[in-house]
């Protein structure tokens, strides 16, 4: 059988009030839980309901050292006033040992969990300590870290929202590549890192509006309180209330930001885009203040305007947390009463006869709690009566009447924050598309309209769903496509985009076919993709040479330039475009005709003058 000793622990009256603390603090918790749930729901604001949370926190930590004193105290012997310190203490140094060997008697009779309580707390701390250190030790690792400071456009733009925010502190800005979103690192001198996929990913106003996020992270001292998170977390972790309380508070404190991110840079659509795409890159220490913290579609909903659709639940919640709070109440009340019976245990009838009889101990008066009533849950008032916004579900309802049925919520959160109406829906059917919610979504976001479709068809073109995203993705009007008509082509939708892509004009196309080029729709492309100008076919058709657009395209592939043709042509070969091109892929240089020439070989071949250079004829031998 394992035996466990407490004598290099503290003593029994450190024990027993430590556990009495960690016992009560069940209940306390619990009911300060409650309490913040019921609170938190009466505050329309982000920045009430964060200080509420912070402030139940600060009261969950102090419970239970309250508690500890509170039976330290009760533990104590009182001694008379009118004694003098010299009395008092010999009077206390005779009765405490008959009190502790006393409160050894009944104790023999079974375990006391109050010690066995109190060291597996101790080892929880200890393991929760370590990880906080390591929290800790990672991100001085992560300042240490290579990274580089930003140019100075985006130093600019950092400088002017810090001062727009008043924010007089010294703030370093520095990109890496070891961060997937914005984050800040750093208690006193705070460094605000920007990663490479926010810097390429997201557009400037994105930007701007993620780094006001993260500047009102520094201004509102949070780095710090996240901190006093972690000392509470680390100390009370066996019981869950402080868990969800702390995550209540590092939501609603990305609710705070987000709330000074829109007020400085407005656009909240912008802003709900930039949180969508970095919870893709969603990479950052938990000690970090970082901008996709948090999750995603409350946080969005939140910025729409749409949080209410969970009304009827958070009523419920508020229900619940009253029915919480009486249930804790009361437990608190039998724990106390239990307190109580065990204080009041006398000690044994025979002490030793040496020592003088213990005061007879002195039973704590009750606390208020004991018969307090208990609390009656108030039923949830509707959102009218509280003058909350309520979303109409006309919104759901006209997309399904729209043909947009089993959306799922990701889906309608996303038609909600670019735009989508039921009306654009139907007015893209009218044109004769049946996209689905993806492809919709991605035709309001480039800016897909009927009367761009209607436009684009009254040029000649017939496009599919994805095809019109791509054409207006790159730009591709019903303008450019009359005007490529114009210039004697007639290409399909995905033709039309190559060229868009790569540049193709109206201009260019004539000035090839002034030249007397026959070409296609692919042979433009490929010969706009290959940097063909119709100065460079202009100058190979003075050489006396009249290539075919292929041919062209084959030519400038290998290098083939006016001047190349013009040392073969000095150097007395005749030739075609086949010749010149091979000649060009074999290496055949000027300066490797005139080497041969120089051994004495004369009226060669361009064929005799490749073999020679496949073979390495004229090679050192040791290249050979």
């Amino acid at each position: 059988m394992m035996t466990i000793t407490t004598s290099n622990w503290p003593t029994p009256d450190v024990m027993r009030p430590a556990g009495w603390a960690l016992l009560h603090f069940l209940w306390q918790g619990t009911a300060l839980a409650a309490l913040a749930t019921v609170t938190m729901a009466s505050f329309r604001k982000a920045s009430a309901r964060y200080l509420v949370a912070v402030g139940i926190l600060f009261a969950m930590l102090a419970a239970p050292v309250a508690t500890f004193f509170y039976y330290r105290n009760a533990d104590s012997v009182p001694i008379s006033v009118a004694a003098t310190p010299a009395s008092v203490f010999m009077k206390a140094a005779q009765w405490r040992p008959a009190v502790a060997a006393a409160s050894e008697i009944p104790r023999q009779t079974g375990v006391d969990l109050f010690p066995i309580m109190v060291q597996l707390w101790l080892a929880g701390v200890a393991i929760f300590s370590l990880r906080s250190a390591g929290g800790f030790f990672l991100l001085e690792r992560l300042r240490r870290r290579r990274s580089v400071p930003v140019d100075s456009k985006l130093q600019q733009i950092c400088m002017t929202l810090q001062n727009k925010l008043g924010l007089a502190r010294a703030i370093r800005y520095a990109q890496c590549d070891w961060l997937d979103a914005p984050a800040v690192i750093g208690w006193f001198r705070p460094i605000v890192f920007l990663p490479l996929t926010a810097l390429t990913g997201l557009s400037e106003l994105q930007l701007q509006v993620v780094m006001a996020h993260e500047l009102a992270h520094i201004k509102r001292m949070d780095s710090f309180v996240n901190a006093f998170q972690m000392v509470v977390e680390t100390l009370l972790f066996y019981h869950p209330a402080v868990w969800w309380l702390n995550r209540r508070i590092r939501l609603e404190r990305e609710n705070c930001c987000d709330d000074t991110a829109i007020a400085l840079c407005g656009n909240p659509v912008e802003y709900a885009r930039a949180l969508t795409l970095m919870e893709e890159w969603r990479v950052a220490p938990a000690l970090a203040m970082a901008a996709n913290h948090g999750p995603l579609a409350a946080r969005v909903t939140r910025l729409l305007g749409i949080t209410n659709l969970r009304s009827g639940i958070r009523g419920i919640g508020v229900t619940a947390s009253v029915l919480c709070l009486t249930v804790a109440l009361v437990a608190g009340n039998a724990i106390f009463g239990i307190a109580h019976k065990a204080s009041a245990q006398t000690p044994p009838a025979n002490p030793p006869a040496s020592l003088p009889e213990p005061p007879a101990p002195v039973k704590p008066a009750a606390p208020a709690v004991r018969n307090a009533p208990a609390a009656k849950p108030s039923p949830a008032r509707p959102a009218q009566e509280r003058g909350e916004p309520v979303l109409a579900g006309s919104y759901i309802e006209s997309l399904k009447a729209a043909g947009l049925g089993d959306v799922t919520v990701d889906e309608l959160i996303a038609l909600k924050v670019q735009g989508v109406t039921a009306e654009y829906v139907r007015g893209m059917q009218s044109e004769g598309f049946h996209p689905t919610i993806d492809e919709i979504i991605a035709m309001k976001v480039q800016g897909v309209s009927p009367d761009y479709v209607r436009e684009l068809r009254a040029a000649g073109m017939k496009v599919s769903d994805d095809e019109i995203i791509a054409m207006k993705v790159q730009g591709v009007s019903a303008d450019y496509a009359r005007r490529m008509q114009e210039a004697g082509l007639h290409p399909d939708a995905n033709e039309l985009i190559a060229m868009k892509v790569q540049g193709v004009s109206p201009e260019y196309i004539r000035g090839l076919k002034d030249l007397g080029l026959e070409i296609s729709d692919n042979e433009i492309i490929a010969m706009r993709v290959q940097g063909v100008t119709p100065e460079y076919v202009r100058d190979i058709f003075a050489l006396g040479l009249k290539p075919s657009a292929d041919e062209i395209i084959a030519m400038k592939v290998q290098g083939v330039t006016a001047d190349y043709i013009k040392s073969l042509q000095a150097a007395g070969f005749k030739f075609d475009i086949d010749d010149v091109v091979g000649a060009k892929v074999q290496g055949i240089t000027p300066e490797f005709i005139e080497k041969v020439k120089s051994h004495g070989f004369k009226n060669l071949t361009l064929d005799k003058l490749i073999q020679m250079r496949h073979l390495g004829v004229l090679d050192k031998e040791g290249e050979i």
